[in-house]
Formats: C-alpha cells, structure tokens, sequence
C-alpha cells in the first residue's frame, strides 16, 4: 500500500485531501517515517497552489520524529510560497527552540502576535495571537526574563482572562520576582481567578491555610491526573522474601530532594530490604548523581515509559512500599500513581504538602510537621517518625570558609542571612525583616540573588520602609561546597512563611549557624520548627509575626546570646536525633515493614 501511495504521490496528479487521508493512516499505525516520505513525494512533484498546506503536515510529522532541522527547512518551504501563513510561522518557532536558536523563536512569534490579522487555517486571528503569546511568554520565563515574560501574559490574559494555565505563571512568575502583590488584577482578571489559578507550588508560598492547599492539590488531581478504574495493578501478585521498597522521582540529580536523600538509600539494611529507583531524573554528569544511582540495588529508567507501564513496572518488580518523592511538584508523573503498581504508596519530601493523588494513602512526617488538629486536611494518613521527618546527608561537605570581606560583609556587624529560594519571600515577611533592621544598629541582611527583577524589588519595597540599599547584601548561587561554607559567616538565619526553609535549614544547622523560624498551620510551614526541635534549640520556634520580630531584633541586639546557640551548635548539633540518620532510617524501616507485611498477608 504504501509503494501504490508513493507512485500517486510522484504522479503530480494526487489530490491533496487523499495524500492527507493516507498520510493519516500512516501517523496513526506509527509509521511517521513512511507518511514524511509520502508528504515530500507529494510536494517535489506538484506545482499545487497548497504545496503550503501539505508542507505545514510534513513539518508536523518531521518535528514529530525529533528532526528538527528538516523541519525547519520545510517550516520555511511552506512560508516561502504562503509568507502570511500564521500556523507554519508558530511551528517554525518550536522548531528553532528545540534546536536551541531561542531568539530566532521568539522572533516569529512575536510576528504572529503584533500581527494585528494574522492568517491561518480555519482559525481566528485571536487564537493564533494567544498561541505565539503564550509559547513565547513560556520561554521568555524559562530564559529568566521574567519582566518580558510577565508582560506577555498580561496581553494573553487580556484578550482572553480566562485562560486559568496562563494565570497560574502569572501568579508564580509575580512571587518570583518578589513582585507585590503576587495578585495584581486588571482587565477582567479577577483576585478569585489568579487564586483558582494557583498551582500549589504557588500557594504553599502564598497562604498558611491548609484547606486551601487541600482544594488546590484536588483541583489539579481533578483536572490533570487521570482517574483509574482498573483494578489495582499489585493485587493477585506473590511478594515473598526481601521487603522491597521503590523510590519513584525524576530529582534524582543535582537537586534538594537528591542531596537530601543520597545517603538514605545507602543506608538501608540490604540483609532485609532491595532498593529499587523507578526514575526520570536528568544525567547532569555529577557525583551526587552516579553516588545515588550506586546506591539502588535495581535502577529503572523510565523516561520513554507511559504512566501506565511505568505502574506496571513497578508491580512487575514486586514492590511492597513505593515511595513517591515529587507529589504534584514540577515535572512530577502523578498519573503512575492512581494504577497501583505497589500495596503500599507513601508521599515524602519533595512534597511538604497534601498532593490528593489517587492511591497515595500515607505520608512521612513527624508529630510537628503534622499535629492531630492538622489530620483532617490530608487525603494521606500520617506515617510518623518519633525525632524528625526528615532525613539528610552526613557526607556533605563544605569549602574552607571565605572571609566576611570576600563575601562583601562588614566585619564587626550582626549579619542576618536568608538564602531561601527568592519566590519563598512574602511581603509581610520582608516589611518584617525591614522594621528588623531598623531596630539593629548597623546589622545587615544576606540573601540570595535569585534573578535582577527581585533584587530590584526587594530594594525598593527596603526604601519605603527606610531601610539603605547598602545593608542588603545579595550573593549569587554558587557550587554546593561554597554555598556550605557561606553559613559560617551568618549569625542568624531568619526563616521564610508560610514556606519554610527545608534542605536550606538542614544545610544551615549542619554548618552550625542557628535558624529564627514562624511555624503555622501547614505541614511547609512547621518543617524548620521540627528541625529546631529534633536539634534541641525549640526556644527559636516562634508562632505570630509579631513573636517572630521580637525575638530577632533580641538576638540581633545580644550577639552573645547567638553565639551560645553556636557553641552549642558546634559542640552538639551533628550529634542530635536530626543527623542520626542511621536511626532515621531504621524507623522508617521498621513502619516500612509492618505496613508490607500487612498488606501481604491479606488475600
């Protein structure tokens, strides 16, 4: 069939409704190379005035197999002889940015959106203007051009406010810029749809309420995870011998969930338990990554897998327990979940939060990070550690300490630090950490410099409250070592709220430099509290913005105080419950166990 197609296609006399059609075939039996050949038939042998159209498909499939140059030379046949064809001019976008010509990308969508009538095939002007201003705006956000970005959606969002994913990044890319407030309305874009807009990612920035991150986490299972009405794939499947746990992740890598939990899957007791990675995470090329793939008894790349057969993967391997450590955060795969590749699946880490996702019954957590009254606002039941949640890494290690002149500090002043993640810094904190200021002669605030645009911010929103350019200090990122050693020269680490410091809190106790934290209502919110309190220093947990201030402008006014909590720090802090991590894991285990022999010995 296909050699009967190829001759009508060299014909020059085929209908192009029938070179469609039997293109078509060919894409839906997988056969993409086959109906790419048909489609370059068809063009060199017809002088047809829609060469353009068949053109536009053939560039569909050749993107479609990854050949991204041959389909930018096609892209460009089609625009050759159709230099107005409004839908060749977007796909030739795509095209340029998978082969890394980002400029050239932008460059033709911005002619489709600033082209007051673009023309395209059976579509309105006003869709073609929303498809180049969106893919635009999400590259301009990818590139960290946030101020390009954000005004992208507001010309997106204006001709049509609706579009809840576009007012999802509008929200986030407002927090990561530090850009208050973070719901800033206009046109018809209301508070109530950027806040029914809000991932969760987002609101766990935004707001302590926890039935609030209880409706986002299932409106986005509602919305975007499939529902499952198969049964559960383990059921019926012999698990015998060795407990077998799966982590399922695509962080893995360079990342805070993989620095955290590189020596947790080295410590498991192998004479009792086989460790396996069901993962989608990057080959970034360093150690943490080729130290934690040693560390899995059985490593199962999973990238080309549908979410179905990644389940199915996972009871085929006969796991007991599988541990998933992303929930709904980015480039998460919730849909594995919901097939029940495992008896047992449990939330941690990557995760602060309830995720709502079907077939994840447990969490990790500690007493703390989840008290009674907080139970109800979670679809997962508590698995709890008696010390702390979480675990980390005792291998880490930190480059010798810079001096404060180095790190463009004044030596003899008290230096508050704060190197959360920029997006984590509300108003109300920062006003806070401002009035803080004011009130410590001579004290300064290090943060990190995330991106330009917050930095700007952050320094004028400084100016109002009277707070001189010259007492924030902004350091860059920088490689895992030195950032380490950066914690040494800090006096105080002043928590963020509702989102806390996780990973940077452990880093930060591990180097010995105390943390002032505000623990509410949410699991995010408390996760540095429970850090303090498996410690020992719970004196620095505070519960209200105004206990917060206080208790920092004391310490920053009584140097002597926070460098009692250092000695202590230095001389107890690696020995606490929070880095025995050889006990953490046994008390995982342990509740591991029970719940796996549970659930094999029912029929």
């Amino acid at each position: 069939m296909v050699e009967q197609w190829l001759a009508q296609a060299r014909s020059g006399e085929w209908p192009l409704q029938e070179l469609m059609a039997a293109a078509s075939q060919l894409q839906a039996a997988g056969a993409l190379d086959a109906a790419a050949l048909l489609y370059q038939a068809w063009v060199a042998a017809t002088s047809s005035p829609m060469r353009h159209v068949a053109c536009f498909n053939w560039g569909a499939v050749l993107g479609e197999l990854r050949r991204h140059a041959d389909a930018e030379s096609v892209y460009r046949m089609a625009l050759s002889t159709a230099p107005g064809f409004a839908q060749a001019r977007l796909n030739l976008g795509h095209q340029l940015e998978h082969l890394g010509r980002m400029d050239e990308a932008l460059a033709e969508w911005r002619t489709v959106y600033d082209n007051p009538a673009p023309v395209g095939l059976g579509v309105e002007p006003v869709s073609l203007h929303l498809h180049a201003l969106n893919n635009a705006a999400r590259l301009l956000e990818h590139l960290k051009r946030y101020d390009e970005s954000e005004a992208l959606m507001r010309r997106s969002l204006t001709l049509d406010p609706r579009q809840s994913d576009v007012a999802q990044h509008f929200v986030h890319i407002r927090q990561k810029q530090c850009a208050w407030p973070v719901y800033d309305t206009f046109g018809e874009v209301t508070e109530n749809h950027l806040l029914m807009s809000t991932s969760l990612l987002a609101m766990l920035d935004e707001s302590d309420d926890p039935a609030l991150q209880l409706l986002t986490s299932q409106r986005f299972v509602l919305e975007r995870v499939p529902k499952v009405k198969a049964p559960p794939l383990h059921r019926g499947r012999q698990r015998q011998g060795k407990i077998r746990i799966g982590y399922l992740s695509g962080d893995l890598h360079m990342h805070a969930v993989g620095l955290l939990t590189a020596e947790l899957y080295e410590l498991h007791d192998r004479a009792r338990f086989e460790v396996h990675a069901f993962s989608w995470s990057r080959e970034d090329g360093t150690p943490l990554r080729a130290r934690i793939k040693a560390a899995m008894d059985h490593y199962h790349p999973v990238h080309h897998l549908t979410d179905l057969q990644v389940a199915e993967a996972i009871a085929e391997a006969g796991i007991d327990v599988l541990v998933d450590l992303q929930g709904l955060t980015s480039g998460a795969r919730a849909g594995i979940l919901p097939h029940r590749g495992a008896p047992v699946q449990v939330s941690y880490l990557g995760l602060p939060a309830t995720s709502a996702i079907p077939g994840v019954d447990w969490i990790l957590a500690d007493r703390f990070v989840m008290p009674p009254e907080s139970l109800r606002f979670y679809t997962e039941k508590p698995i709890y550690l008696p010390h702390c949640y979480q675990v980390s890494d005792r291998r880490r290690v930190a480059s010798a300490p810079p001096t404060r002149a180095a790190a463009g500090l004044p030596e003899n002043a008290f230096v508050f630090c704060a190197f959360n993640n920029n997006h984590k810094i509300s108003e109300p904190v920062w006003r806070c950490w401002m009035r803080v200021l004011r009130r410590v002669p001579g004290s300064v605030l290090w943060l990190l410099a995330d991106n330009p645009f917050a930095q700007a911010n952050l320094t004028r929103v400084a100016a109002e409250e009277g707070v001189a350019q010259e007492r924030l200090v902004f350091a860059g990122r920088a490689l895992p070592a030195d950032y380490l050693a950066r914690f040494t020269l800090a006096d105080l680490f002043l928590d963020t709220f509702p989102y806390n410091a996780g990973t940077t809190a452990s880093d930060c106790l591990w180097m010995g430099t105390p943390i002032l934290t505000r623990s509410g209502k949410t699991y995010i919110s408390r996760m540095a509290g429970s850090l303090l309190t498996a410690v020992g220093l719970p004196d620095l947990i505070t519960t209200s913005i105004q206990e917060y201030e206080e208790r920092a402008v004391q310490l920053g006014n009584q140097p002597a105080r926070v460098a009692s909590y250092k000695r202590y720090l230095a001389e107890n802090g690696r020995g606490s419950p929070l880095f025995d991590i050889p006990a953490i894991v046994r008390d995982m285990e342990r509740e591991f166990e029970r719940l796996a022999l549970e659930a094999r010995a029912k029929p």
